[in-house]
């Protein structure tokens, strides 16, 4: 009866340090679009944190305390990603690896900031989530990405040198993102001497953009610049090649997936795109890679960004001696280099990435890389 006893306290004690242990894990919440047109971006979300949580894992953790990854989905939805924000803020997590659309990131960060939780998205370019928070004192809204007015400057100079005297069309797709990113390379392109000779909004969505191929072929243009997603680029540029009508396709950086190939097939053929300088072929990605592979995964697009910000979060806890979001935030912004998957990251005092570089990519025969530029 006594060896009972002595059993059972001893169990309950083992019960006891497991639900201690549990509670000291830290978790990170990662969102995007987990289903729908765009759940491939979700997919680079996904693997890509969890593979940098196992790492850190496996390396003893953050502090001793174990990484849990909670992944929610936004579709790319602001509603949805106003509904997400709250769930996760009621639920106590205040480290958010996400969103990915700008349009959801913008009005999620109101939630975030409230709530004095950390949100960093590895995807969302629009200058207007940081200024915004910025011009607030929302001090815990960052990004581990690049600014669309940053790409303008890199690409839109380059149009305006190499298509000059060219008919150029500039179009979007009306969301936060792809219209801040048109904008942006609009901007910078008439700076550089070139006028575009339409410029125009499209719906999202659709399944026949024919009206729009015909108009294109009508200005009888030689380049079209379209800010917005690889289902509606696939679309046009198949239906432009069903007329026999063939351009240059530039886009920003979200064709950088197997799925764009996917909708245009050959039609896709030479389509430039701009991506942050290849992340892929740093040194400091290769063992991340092999092991995102080892899983059957590829590790395109956001993949590595997402990793880098997990990094980032572990990092910032290190610096602060602290899980206090608001504590990390100011540690993450201290001017020391932080050592990514994606190369030595600074942050600035709005939370956004300094000195970015780009590439310019171009698909061909199912597969991208990036070109030689002049």
């Amino acid at each position: 009866m006594k060896k009972t006893k002595f059993l059972s306290a001893a169990l309950f004690g083992m019960a006891l340090s497991a639900s201690a242990a549990y509670a000291e894990d830290i978790t990170f919440a990662v969102v995007g679009p987990m289903t729908g047109q765009l759940a491939t971006i979700g997919d680079q979300f996904k693997h890509g944190a969890q593979a940098a949580a196992d790492a850190i894992n496996a390396a003893g953790g953050v502090n001793g305390r174990q990484i849990k990854i909670d992944i929610e989905d936004d579709q790319c939805d602001p509603k949805q990603a106003v509904s997400v924000a709250n769930r996760i803020v009621g639920n106590g997590v205040m480290f958010i690896d996400g969103h990915a659309c700008s349009g959801s990131s913008i009005p999620a960060s109101a939630v975030y900031a409230e709530a004095g939780a950390l949100m960093m998205s590895p995807a969302s370019s629009n200058p207007l989530m940081t200024d915004d928070a910025a011009k607030k004192g929302w001090s815990t809204i960052m990004r581990l990405y690049t600014r669309d007015d940053a790409q303008g400057a890199f690409i839109g100079p380059w149009i305006a040198k190499k298509y000059a005297g060219k008919n150029v069309v500039v179009l979007h797709d009306k969301s936060a993102y792809g219209q801040g990113v048109a904008d942006a390379v609009k901007a910078t392109m008439n700076a550089g001497g070139l006028k575009e000779v339409l410029y125009e909004g499209i719906n999202s969505g659709e399944k026949d953009y024919s009206a729009l191929v015909t108009k294109l072929k009508n200005l009888k243009a030689d380049v079209v610049y379209f800010g917005g997603y690889h289902p509606e680029a696939g679309l046009i540029l198949r239906q432009s090649a069903e007329q026999n009508f063939k351009y240059q396709l530039i886009m920003p950086d979200s064709i950088a997936s197997p799925e764009f190939w996917q909708v245009a097939g050959p039609a896709g053929e030479g389509t430039m795109f701009v991506f942050p300088a290849d992340p892929q072929a740093r040194p400091e990605a290769k063992e991340a890679i092999e092991k995102i592979k080892a899983k059957g995964f590829v590790p395109e697009g956001f993949t590595l960004f997402s990793y880098a910000t997990i990094q980032a979060f572990a990092e910032g806890i290190k610096r602060a001696g602290s899980d206090d979001p608001g504590k990390v935030a100011a540690a993450l912004k201290d001017g020391k280099p932080i050592s990514t998957v994606v190369g030595e990251v600074i942050f600035d005092e709005k939370g956004d990435l300094k000195n970015a570089k780009y590439d310019i990519n171009q698909w061909h025969e199912g597969k991208y890389a990036p070109i030689k530029v002049d």
